[in-house]
């Protein structure tokens, strides 16, 4: 299968993807759905600030480490935006199979007519809006199977690795953002677990069946 080695392509696929998977998400926030124990959480403590601030600290772990493999391999880059992209679709179509209720607090958006729904989705698609209001965290609180926090940058490490200063600094990312979800109580354990579990298999998968023309071994970082 051959994909257009175009950056633009890649970023409109990769942003129609995750545009699609928040619609999908935000529909499934007006269905009732039931919280569930957590020990991992339970054992946490709840940082309020850094609830308050998860996208900025994903973004601050994940732009600038994408922007360098850009630099370091374009190839690589490319193939990772085309992935990031199914990541997505999956991750919208496993929200609603699921259907876990909130990780913290009560079910508020269960019964959300579509008005507000289609509302949100123009406000929380909009990257400046979701970085600078609240519609993420008022809108989105049942987005939880699997962690796109965790899934992103665990994807973006799996490409850096094997190159030097790179990889470490993507594996670095990758555990401040996990410990972010943690401590804001953005999702539960298993969202996390089975977000390392589907990223690895898919790019497993994709990498066997659609190898990269990289310029760079993979292997320990």
């Amino acid at each position: 299968m051959r994909l257009p080695n175009s950056i633009g392509a890649a970023l409109v696929w990769r942003y129609a993807c995750h545009g699609l998977m928040l619609g999908l998400a935000l529909a499934n926030e007006a269905r009732p759905a039931p919280s569930l124990p957590d020990r991992v959480l339970d054992a946490l403590p709840y940082v309020e600030w850094i609830a308050r601030y998860n996208y900025h600290l994903w973004i601050a772990a994940y732009l600038p480490v994408a922007l360098w493999l850009w630099r370091a391999d374009r190839a690589a880059f490319v193939h990772f935006l085309y992935v990031g992209g199914v990541m997505s679709l999956l991750r919208g179509l496993c929200v609603p199979l699921t259907g876990l209720g909130p990780s913290l607090g009560a079910d508020v958006n269960a019964g959300l007519d579509p008005a507000t729904l289609w509302a949100a989705w123009g406000a929380v698609l909009n990257p400046l809006s979701t970085l600078t209001g609240d519609g993420a965290h008022v809108h989105l609180t049942k987005d939880l199977f699997f962690s796109g926090h965790t899934a992103t940058t665990c994807l973006l490490w799996l490409y850096c690795r094997g190159r030097p200063g790179l990889g470490t600094a993507a594996l670095l990312g990758h555990v401040a953002v996990v410990a972010v979800v943690f401590l804001s109580r953005l999702h539960y354990s298993i969202d996390v677990i089975g977000a390392w579990a589907i990223t690895f298999t898919v790019f497993t998968l994709v990498d066997r069946r659609w190898p990269i023309a990289t310029t760079f071994a993979r292997g320990a970082p």
